[in-house]
Protein backbone atom coordinates (compact mmCIF):
# COMPACT_ATOMS: atom_id res chain seq x y z
CA UNK A 1 0.00 0.00 0.00
CA UNK A 2 1.50 3.61 -1.41
CA UNK A 3 -0.27 6.65 0.82
CA UNK A 4 0.29 10.09 0.95
CA UNK A 5 -0.79 12.48 4.02
CA UNK A 6 -1.16 16.13 4.86
CA UNK A 7 -0.51 17.52 7.98
CA UNK A 8 1.60 14.39 9.19
CA UNK A 9 4.22 15.40 12.11
CA UNK A 10 2.07 16.24 15.03
CA UNK A 11 -1.50 15.16 16.75
CA UNK A 12 -3.87 12.79 14.81
CA UNK A 13 -1.63 13.10 11.83
CA UNK A 14 1.52 11.64 13.32
CA UNK A 15 -0.54 8.68 14.87
CA UNK A 16 -2.16 7.86 11.42
CA UNK A 17 1.40 7.42 10.12
CA UNK A 18 2.50 5.40 12.82
CA UNK A 19 -0.11 3.34 12.71
CA UNK A 20 -0.15 2.67 9.18
CA UNK A 21 3.51 2.43 8.70
CA UNK A 22 3.63 -1.05 8.88
CA UNK A 23 1.43 -2.03 6.31
CA UNK A 24 3.18 0.47 3.75
CA UNK A 25 5.21 0.02 0.99
CA UNK A 26 5.55 3.74 0.71
CA UNK A 27 4.88 6.52 2.81
CA UNK A 28 4.82 10.37 1.57
CA UNK A 29 4.56 13.10 3.99
CA UNK A 30 3.88 15.99 2.22
CA UNK A 31 4.73 18.30 5.05
CA UNK A 32 5.89 21.88 5.52
CA UNK A 33 8.36 21.15 8.37
CA UNK A 34 11.41 18.54 6.90
CA UNK A 35 13.22 18.70 10.58
CA UNK A 36 9.53 17.50 12.28
CA UNK A 37 9.06 14.74 9.41
CA UNK A 38 12.54 13.80 10.26
CA UNK A 39 12.04 13.49 14.21
CA UNK A 40 9.05 11.58 13.37
CA UNK A 41 10.59 9.12 10.71
CA UNK A 42 13.59 8.56 13.18
CA UNK A 43 11.27 7.63 16.67
CA UNK A 44 9.39 4.93 14.55
CA UNK A 45 11.10 1.07 13.88
CA UNK A 46 10.23 1.35 10.26
CA UNK A 47 12.77 1.41 8.23
CA UNK A 48 13.60 4.88 7.01
CA UNK A 49 13.34 4.18 3.68
CA UNK A 50 9.59 3.64 3.64
CA UNK A 51 9.47 7.52 4.06
CA UNK A 52 9.67 10.39 1.35
CA UNK A 53 9.24 13.87 2.58
CA UNK A 54 7.78 16.36 0.03
CA UNK A 55 7.67 19.89 0.80
CA UNK A 56 3.95 21.27 0.84
CA UNK A 57 2.28 24.50 2.14
CA UNK A 58 -1.38 24.63 1.55
CA UNK A 59 -1.38 28.35 2.22
CA UNK A 60 0.57 28.38 -1.30
CA UNK A 61 -0.88 27.49 -4.46
CA UNK A 62 2.24 26.58 -6.04
CA UNK A 63 3.60 24.91 -3.38
CA UNK A 64 0.96 22.76 -3.91
CA UNK A 65 1.33 22.32 -7.29
CA UNK A 66 5.07 21.17 -7.17
CA UNK A 67 4.56 18.87 -4.36
CA UNK A 68 1.85 16.90 -6.29
CA UNK A 69 4.02 16.76 -9.03
CA UNK A 70 7.08 16.05 -7.24
CA UNK A 71 4.84 13.26 -5.95
CA UNK A 72 4.40 11.84 -9.43
CA UNK A 73 7.80 12.09 -10.27
CA UNK A 74 8.52 9.66 -7.16
CA UNK A 75 6.06 6.47 -8.39
CA UNK A 76 3.55 5.81 -10.60
CA UNK A 77 0.39 4.89 -8.07
CA UNK A 78 -1.27 5.95 -4.95
CA UNK A 79 -3.35 3.77 -3.09
CA UNK A 80 -4.77 6.32 -0.35
CA UNK A 81 -4.38 10.12 -0.17
CA UNK A 82 -5.03 11.47 3.26
CA UNK A 83 -6.28 15.16 3.62
CA UNK A 84 -5.39 15.60 7.02
CA UNK A 85 -3.80 18.77 7.85
CA UNK A 86 -6.08 22.00 8.69
CA UNK A 87 -6.42 24.79 11.08
CA UNK A 88 -8.54 27.60 12.19
CA UNK A 89 -7.22 31.01 12.25
CA UNK A 90 -7.80 34.24 15.08
CA UNK A 91 -7.62 36.61 12.41
CA UNK A 92 -8.58 37.22 8.49
CA UNK A 93 -5.24 36.98 6.37
CA UNK A 94 -5.11 36.65 2.59
CA UNK A 95 -2.27 34.33 0.99
CA UNK A 96 -0.10 35.36 -1.59
CA UNK A 97 -2.35 33.87 -4.27
CA UNK A 98 -5.42 36.09 -2.90
CA UNK A 99 -7.71 33.91 -0.78
CA UNK A 100 -8.82 33.38 2.57
CA UNK A 101 -6.09 31.60 4.81
CA UNK A 102 -8.58 29.47 6.62
CA UNK A 103 -10.37 28.16 2.70
CA UNK A 104 -7.11 27.98 1.42
CA UNK A 105 -5.43 25.53 3.87
CA UNK A 106 -8.55 23.34 4.90
CA UNK A 107 -9.88 23.25 1.62
CA UNK A 108 -8.53 25.09 -1.72
CA UNK A 109 -4.84 23.26 -1.10
CA UNK A 110 -6.20 20.27 -0.86
CA UNK A 111 -8.70 20.71 -3.96
CA UNK A 112 -5.58 21.31 -6.03
CA UNK A 113 -3.52 18.91 -4.57
CA UNK A 114 -6.36 16.03 -4.64
CA UNK A 115 -6.95 17.07 -8.78
CA UNK A 116 -3.09 16.69 -9.43
CA UNK A 117 -2.94 13.50 -7.60
CA UNK A 118 -5.91 11.70 -9.04
CA UNK A 119 -4.46 9.98 -11.70
CA UNK A 120 -1.75 8.20 -9.52
CA UNK A 121 -4.57 7.04 -7.63
CA UNK A 122 -6.70 6.49 -11.09
CA UNK A 123 -3.77 4.39 -12.42
CA UNK A 124 -3.88 0.99 -9.93
CA UNK A 125 -6.75 -0.60 -9.12
CA UNK A 126 -8.56 2.09 -7.40
CA UNK A 127 -8.00 4.76 -5.06
CA UNK A 128 -9.18 6.45 -1.57
CA UNK A 129 -9.43 10.13 -0.74
CA UNK A 130 -9.70 10.52 2.87
CA UNK A 131 -10.37 14.01 3.88
CA UNK A 132 -10.51 15.48 7.78
CA UNK A 133 -13.73 16.91 8.17
CA UNK A 134 -15.68 18.10 11.46
CA UNK A 135 -18.84 17.99 13.56
CA UNK A 136 -18.19 21.88 13.52
CA UNK A 137 -19.46 21.60 9.80
CA UNK A 138 -22.99 21.47 11.24
CA UNK A 139 -22.57 25.12 12.26
CA UNK A 140 -21.52 26.41 8.67
CA UNK A 141 -23.77 29.64 6.96
CA UNK A 142 -22.50 29.97 3.64
CA UNK A 143 -22.66 33.51 1.26
CA UNK A 144 -22.93 31.76 -2.15
CA UNK A 145 -21.69 35.74 -3.37
CA UNK A 146 -18.74 35.29 -0.32
CA UNK A 147 -17.58 31.18 -0.07
CA UNK A 148 -14.38 32.34 1.56
CA UNK A 149 -15.83 35.17 4.13
CA UNK A 150 -13.30 37.54 2.64
CA UNK A 151 -16.22 40.42 3.25
CA UNK A 152 -17.74 39.28 6.62
CA UNK A 153 -15.21 37.25 8.17
CA UNK A 154 -15.45 35.60 11.45
CA UNK A 155 -12.82 32.82 12.80
CA UNK A 156 -15.10 30.03 13.86
CA UNK A 157 -17.54 30.55 10.74
CA UNK A 158 -14.60 30.53 8.53
CA UNK A 159 -14.13 27.80 9.77
CA UNK A 160 -17.53 25.56 10.03
CA UNK A 161 -17.70 26.44 6.05
CA UNK A 162 -14.57 25.02 5.13
CA UNK A 163 -15.45 21.71 7.19
CA UNK A 164 -18.96 21.64 5.63
CA UNK A 165 -16.97 22.09 2.22
CA UNK A 166 -14.65 19.22 3.21
CA UNK A 167 -17.59 16.90 3.39
CA UNK A 168 -19.20 18.52 0.08
CA UNK A 169 -16.20 18.18 -2.09
CA UNK A 170 -15.89 14.37 -0.90
CA UNK A 171 -19.47 13.88 -2.07
CA UNK A 172 -18.48 15.45 -5.70
CA UNK A 173 -15.48 13.46 -5.46
CA UNK A 174 -18.04 10.10 -5.09
CA UNK A 175 -20.26 11.38 -8.11
CA UNK A 176 -17.60 12.12 -10.46
CA UNK A 177 -15.13 9.50 -9.99
CA UNK A 178 -16.23 6.63 -8.67
CA UNK A 179 -16.79 4.78 -11.93
CA UNK A 180 -12.77 5.08 -12.19
CA UNK A 181 -12.94 3.30 -8.56
CA UNK A 182 -11.98 6.44 -6.49
CA UNK A 183 -13.36 6.06 -3.51
CA UNK A 184 -14.12 9.15 -0.99
CA UNK A 185 -14.95 9.60 2.60
CA UNK A 186 -14.87 12.38 5.47
CA UNK A 187 -14.90 11.72 8.70
CA UNK A 188 -14.47 13.73 12.26
CA UNK A 189 -11.85 12.43 13.89
CA UNK A 190 -13.37 13.57 17.41
CA UNK A 191 -12.49 16.68 19.93
CA UNK A 192 -8.98 15.87 19.90
CA UNK A 193 -6.58 17.35 22.63
CA UNK A 194 -3.78 19.02 20.56
CA UNK A 195 -2.48 22.17 19.85
CA UNK A 196 -5.32 22.45 17.59
CA UNK A 197 -7.37 26.04 18.34
CA UNK A 198 -4.15 27.49 20.61
CA UNK A 199 -4.36 30.73 18.43
CA UNK A 200 -8.07 31.62 18.79
CA UNK A 201 -9.13 34.24 20.46
CA UNK A 202 -11.98 35.17 22.47
CA UNK A 203 -14.69 33.10 23.42
CA UNK A 204 -13.74 30.52 21.19
CA UNK A 205 -10.37 30.38 22.89
CA UNK A 206 -12.25 30.03 26.55
CA UNK A 207 -14.58 27.03 25.12
CA UNK A 208 -11.48 24.98 23.98
CA UNK A 209 -10.04 25.60 27.31
CA UNK A 210 -13.02 24.44 29.16
CA UNK A 211 -13.36 21.51 26.86
CA UNK A 212 -9.69 20.01 27.06
CA UNK A 213 -10.31 17.66 30.08
CA UNK A 214 -12.83 15.99 27.80
CA UNK A 215 -10.92 15.93 24.57
CA UNK A 216 -9.69 12.63 23.44
CA UNK A 217 -6.45 11.51 22.54
CA UNK A 218 -4.51 11.83 19.70
CA UNK A 219 -3.99 8.01 18.91
CA UNK A 220 -7.85 8.05 19.61
CA UNK A 221 -8.70 10.83 17.03
CA UNK A 222 -7.02 8.82 14.82
CA UNK A 223 -8.51 5.79 14.92
CA UNK A 224 -11.39 6.61 12.25
CA UNK A 225 -8.75 7.68 9.59
CA UNK A 226 -7.00 4.70 10.08
CA UNK A 227 -9.77 2.82 9.73
CA UNK A 228 -10.93 3.94 6.46
CA UNK A 229 -7.67 3.80 5.42
CA UNK A 230 -7.39 -0.02 6.05
CA UNK A 231 -10.74 -1.13 5.35
CA UNK A 232 -12.94 -1.51 2.32
CA UNK A 233 -16.33 0.21 2.56
CA UNK A 234 -19.45 -0.67 0.86
CA UNK A 235 -19.98 1.46 -2.91
CA UNK A 236 -23.10 2.69 -1.72
CA UNK A 237 -21.33 4.36 1.52
CA UNK A 238 -18.44 6.15 -1.25
CA UNK A 239 -18.72 9.93 -0.57
CA UNK A 240 -19.78 9.07 2.97
CA UNK A 241 -19.48 11.13 6.37
CA UNK A 242 -17.90 9.08 8.77
CA UNK A 243 -17.78 9.19 13.07
CA UNK A 244 -16.52 6.78 15.51
CA UNK A 245 -15.45 4.52 12.44
CA UNK A 246 -19.56 4.54 11.64
CA UNK A 247 -21.42 6.39 8.59
CA UNK A 248 -22.83 9.72 10.64
CA UNK A 249 -25.60 12.25 9.47
CA UNK A 250 -24.42 15.33 8.31
CA UNK A 251 -25.92 18.94 7.51
CA UNK A 252 -28.49 18.87 5.24
CA UNK A 253 -26.58 20.75 3.06
CA UNK A 254 -23.88 18.46 2.49
CA UNK A 255 -27.10 17.62 0.05
CA UNK A 256 -27.51 19.85 -2.06
CA UNK A 257 -26.00 19.44 -5.20
CA UNK A 258 -26.31 22.86 -6.55
CA UNK A 259 -23.83 23.65 -3.50
CA UNK A 260 -21.56 21.08 -4.19
CA UNK A 261 -21.31 22.08 -7.98
CA UNK A 262 -21.00 25.64 -6.78
CA UNK A 263 -18.18 24.85 -4.46
CA UNK A 264 -16.55 23.30 -7.51
CA UNK A 265 -16.90 25.27 -9.80
CA UNK A 266 -15.69 27.91 -8.00
CA UNK A 267 -12.24 25.77 -7.04
CA UNK A 268 -11.65 24.38 -10.02
CA UNK A 269 -11.91 28.56 -11.29
CA UNK A 270 -9.04 29.07 -8.68
CA UNK A 271 -6.56 26.27 -9.62
CA UNK A 272 -6.89 26.79 -13.10
CA UNK A 273 -3.12 28.43 -13.36
CA UNK A 274 -1.53 25.66 -11.31
CA UNK A 275 -3.07 23.16 -13.56
CA UNK A 276 -0.38 23.51 -15.93
CA UNK A 277 3.92 22.82 -15.67
CA UNK A 278 4.13 26.60 -16.49
CA UNK A 279 2.05 27.28 -13.41
CA UNK A 280 4.36 26.06 -11.06
CA UNK A 281 7.28 27.88 -12.38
Amino acid sequence: MKIAITGATSGIGAEKVKALAPLCEQIFLLVRSEKKALSLIESLPSPSSKFTIIYCDLSDLNSVAKAARSLADKTKNLDVLINNAGGIFPEKEITKDGHELTFSVNHLGHFLLTQLTLPLLISGNGGKIISVSSEAHKAAGINKQDLELKENFSSFKAYANVKLYNILFTKALAEKYSHEKIAAYALHPGVVNTNFGNQSLGLFKVLIFLAKPFMISPKKGAQTGIFLATNEQDPSKNGAYYKKSKVAKDNSLTSSKALRDLLWDYSEAQIQPFLTETGTK
